[in-house]
């Protein structure tokens, strides 16, 4: 299995909460719609310690399906229509968890 970390920092001057729910939603809603992608959480309620607005913990059953999901027209959509247009800074981190 592969894990698959990402935090972003929102831009200013948005309706930050509704960007929010727009990627929760529709990240999360990726679930069973593409394979190899196990899970997907998105957290979004933080401490005022954190320096992030949003974290997306995946999982995905390999390292290819992984690659394959970052290319999956699903969700590119997502990402082009949901994230990337609110983002000022994202951050990532993969690692393979062995058994």
């Amino acid at each position: 299995m592969v894990k698959h970390y990402i935090v972003w920092k929102l831009k200013e001057g948005i309706d930050l909460e509704q960007v929010k729910k727009d990627i929760k939603s529709n990240l999360e809603g990726l679930v069973g719609q593409i394979e190899g992608l196990l899970e997907m959480k998105i957290l979004t309620d933080k401490l005022s310690s954190s320096s992030g607005d949003v974290l997306m913990d995946s999982t995905f059953a390999s390292e290819q399906a992984l690659k394959n999901y970052s290319v999956h027209p699903k969700h590119v959509f997502v990402a082009n229509t949901f994230v990337r247009p609110y983002t000022e800074v994202r951050l990532s981190f993969d690692v393979e968890i062995k058994d």
